[in-house]
């Protein structure tokens, strides 16, 4: 799949850029407690979703399901991160990603994957 630009289509609203703010005004005190990346994945389809408690890392990148989580308590985060999860990731076949905090480089990724059908047809007389 092509990698989308690492711009925002869409401008923030004022909710999310609220969210993002109490989002990074946090760097400092989970840098302090050794933690590099604060993340939420995201999965749905049908028309439902589920979005995961917000995890912390202390890894040299993020990938989700490749390190193992700290025990650094962020749930206070969690709305906040919520906040920036795109909406109509569960519509039709649905999507996943996660939205991740770089706590050394105080950026917040978020990477949307979204999930399609398709079909071929072939006709031919017999």
């Amino acid at each position: 799949m092509e990698n989308e630009s690492m711009t925002n289509p869409d401008p923030l609203s004022s909710e999310q850029t609220r969210a993002k703010a109490a989002i990074l005004a946090e760097c400092e005190n989970l840098a302090a407690a050794g933690v590099t990346f604060v993340a939420v994945h995201f999965d749905g389809y049908g028309d439902s979703g589920v979005t995961e408690e917000v995890r912390c890392f202390d890894s040299e990148y993020y990938a989700y399901e490749e390190h193992k989580p700290v025990a650094h308590d962020a749930a206070y985060l969690q709305e906040h991160f919520e906040t920036l999860v795109p909406l109509g990731y569960e519509n039709d076949c649905g999507g996943f990603g996660d939205v991740v905090l770089d706590v050394t480089a105080h950026t917040i990724t978020v990477e949307r994957n979204d999930r399609f059908e398709d079909y071929t047809t072939s006709t031919h007389e017999v």
